[in-house]
This record gives C-alpha cells, sequence and structure tokens, in this order.
C-alpha cells in the first residue's frame, strides 16, 4: 500500500536555565522547580490536543531545545516523550535530540533519556578555555564538561554535537586553536560539532555592556582555523555553521533548511506546516493558566516561499537544484533571478555543482562566498 503520510518534525521548547548568559537572547530564563513542573504538565496536554492535526503526517525527527532541556527531572522528560510516542507516528529511525548544558547533567538523567527513546544529545560547551566560559556568563567549566560527556558516552549515546563559539571577548588564535585541540583529543570524538560567531543581539546584557570583541579581520581568521581544523579532523561542513562526521548531519536541522513541516510545543515555539508559519505566544503564565495560544500566523506566498528557498537553501554545502526550484514553482531560478546566479558565479560567490553527465544541477557559496553569504543572500530577496 502507498504511504500517503506526509513528513513532519517536532520541536518542543523548554524555556528554563540556570541563570541568563550574557550573549542569550533566546527565551529562557530561571524558574522555580513548581513552575518547571506545571509547564511539563502543560506541554503534555498541549503535544497531546495538537496530536488532531498531524494524523496523516509521521515524524522524521524530534528536538527538545531550550533554554536547558536537561534542566527537567528524568519523570518530565520521560512523560514528555510517553505523550509524543503515544499520540504521533515516529519513523523507525526517528531522530530524537535534546540540548544540554554542563553541570545540569546527572546519571538517572542520562539514562532516563536513554530509555525515553532520545538518540542524540546536544551539548552546549561554547569553548574549553575557562577564562571565555566566565566572559560568557556560562555556569560551567572544562571539568564539568569533561564530567557531563563522559556520563553521556557511558550511558551509550554515540550521536553527540558539542556547540562552540568563536569571536568571544578576548578570545585568540591560540585559544581557539587549543579548544579545537581539546575536542579532537577526546577519547571519544564527537560525530557532529556546531561553530558559530558570537553576534550581539539587543537585549542581552552584552549589548548593554558592549564587551571587547576580536576584531572583523580575527574574527575571519578565527573562522577559518576552525574550519580548517575540523575538515582536517574528519568533519565534513554541510552547512555554513555546522560540521558531521559522514552519516551523522543533524536531520531536524535540515528540516529548517530544506523548508520541511515542522510543529512546535512550547511557549514561542514556531511552526511551518504546509507553508503556513505561526508561533506560540511568548508569555509564560499566560500558558501555565491556558495552553497555547497561536501568533503571528502567515500564509507565505509564491514570493514568499522562493525567497525561502534560496536564502535558506545556500546555507547547505549542497545548495539548491534547479530541478527542485523548477518542480516547485514551475519557473527556472534564472528567469526568477535573472543575471543574479550569473553575477555571483563570474565574482567567484557562487558556484555550479554539476552532475555525472556534465549538466548543471546545483548552485552552491563557494568558500569566498560564505565570508559575505549575507550579501549573497539578500539579493535572493523578492518582497523585501
Amino acid at each position: 500500500m502507498m504511504d500517503r503520510t506526509r513528513e513532519l518534525s517536532i520541536y518542543i521548547h523548554i524555556p528554563f536555565c540556570v541563570q541568563k548568559c550574557l550573549y542569550c537572547d533566546f527565551l529562557s530564563a530561571p524558574a522555580s522547580d513548581q513552575v518547571r513542573e506545571r509547564y511539563a504538565e502543560r506541554l503534555v496536554q498541549e503535544i497531546r490536543e495538537e496530536s488532531r492535526c498531524y494524523g496523516n503526517y509521521r515524524v522524521k525527527s524530534v528536538f527538545l531545545g531550550g533554554g536547558t532541556p536537561s534542566l527537567l527531572t528524568p519523570w518530565q522528560i520521560t512523560q514528555i516523550m510517553d505523550s509524543v510516542r503515544e499520540h504521533y507516528l515516529l519513523e523507525k529511525e526517528c531522530e530524537i535530540s535534546i540540548e544540554a548544558n554542563p553541570g545540569t547533567v546527572s546519571a538517572d538523567k542520562v539514562t532516563a533519556w536513554k530509555d525515553a527513546g532520545i538518540n542524540r544529545v546536544s551539548i552546549g560547551l561554547q569553548s574549553f578555555v575557562d577564562e571565555e566560559l566566565r566572559l560568557l556568563g556560562r555556569i560551567h567549566d572544562r571539568e564539568d564538561f569533561y564530567r557531563t560527556y563522559d556520563l553521556i558516552i557511558k550511558s551509550g549515546f554515540s550521536n553527540i554535537n558539542i556547540d562552540l563559539m568563536t569571536a568571544i571577548p578576548g578570545q585568540s588564535k591560540k585559544s581557539c586553536l587549543a579548544t579545537l585541540q581539546a575536542v579532537a583529543a577526546l577519547e571519544v570524538k564527537p560525530v557532529h560539532v556546531s561553530a558559530y560567531s558570537l553576534i550581539i543581539e539587543e537585549g542581552t546584557a552584552f549589548y548593554r555592556e558592549r564587551p571587547v570583541l576580536p576584531d572583523e579581520e580575527t574574527e575571519r581568521e578565527l573562522y577559518k582555523i576552525t574550519c580548517d581544523f575540523l575538515e582536517r579532523e574528519g568533519y565534513q561542513r554541510y552547512e555554513i555553521s555546522n560540521y558531521a562526521m559522514p552519516g551523522f548531519a543533524c536531520r531536524h536541522n535540515q528540516v529548517y533548511w530544506k523548508r520541511g513541516n515542522y510543529a512546535g510545543f512550547g511557549i514561542g515555539a514556531a511552526s511551518m506546516v504546509e507553508n503556513v508559519r505561526f508561533s506560540n505566544g511568548r508569555d509564560l503564565a499566560s500558558y501555565l493558566e491556558c495552553g497555547p495560544v497561536k501568533e503571528q500566523i502567515q500564509k507565505l506566498s509564491v514570493e514568499e516561499q522562493m525567497e525561502e528557498f534560496m536564502f535558506l537553501g545556500l546555507r547547505m554545502a549542497e545548495g539548491v537544484s534547479f530541478g527542485e526550484f523548477y518542480h516547485m514553482f514551475g519557473e527556472e531560478i534564472e528567469k526568477v533571478y535573472p543575471g543574479i546566479v550569473e553575477g555571483y558565479v563570474e565574482k567567484g560567490l557562487l558556484q555550479y555543482l554539476c552532475g555525472a553527465d556534465g549538466r548543471r544541477e546545483r548552485i552552491a557559496l563557494t568558500k569566498s562566498g560564505i565570508d559575505v553569504s549575507n550579501v549573497v543572500m539578500a539579493d535572493f530577496l523578492l518582497t523585501s
């Protein structure tokens, strides 16, 4: 029988943390045990009630993000995942991820994650240099990371991501390399690394304090050091800021970049289903009292879909497909964006990727193009 179900990914937002990092603009804050318990109960209810909208979808990935999901108790995580499994059709090889911060992980938690079917852990390390961690306002040091990583490895997890950050206040090329070397020296290396540059966002403590950051030239050098080092270690860069060993690219994140369907649960969680974007309200008290309220509902126009196809797709090393664009929109990329692709190819910022027969099948950013990706992608906006 033909499978008529459609693919869906699920994002579950846990808006709690021990303390707010100085650079963080995510929807997260400290909360009491009682508030976290009420929130977990409300999440279970929302997941159950919203399932009626997704009866003909099969779930390819689940992602518990935050905030700090590893703050929740083993029982709370178990309840949440039991609700997902009971009310949604999960693929046999469904990728189920949880974000964890060093200093919030225990053996009983990790065992509960494993028992709940979680098969991927993303650890917020950021740096192996304690002074850099202190300047970021992190609650852990490098020894906390080692203890957390050891717990996760010994519990049998093999699909592990580590978050790293560059352009940290006071960071030098030497300290950046020291962090990378420490990652490579782990007895069991992570199969995935996310490496981001620090961006100062409005509303954060860093935005008010204006710390001294590495200059633009140093930031580019730190980025290049990171990229070159990880590629020498066997990681493949499959997206501007993400590197993976073969076969371990994050399925959940690829859903965002490829504009797949995803449903978000919890305060502030965003969804995009069949080209309709919406999000839950951000007020915690209202959510606990009344449940989620859908906000910012937007049916994307064809032009907006084209924009997203291009500027999200170009984040990936594989770029975007001429054939997929035509299949989705009935038009050719070159006709929708006359002269733009050719112009950037001539400048060495975009490249054609060809099939076995030599035909041009895709376009992708070059290494030089990645350095100025925001400028390139801005030219693929149609509605601005």
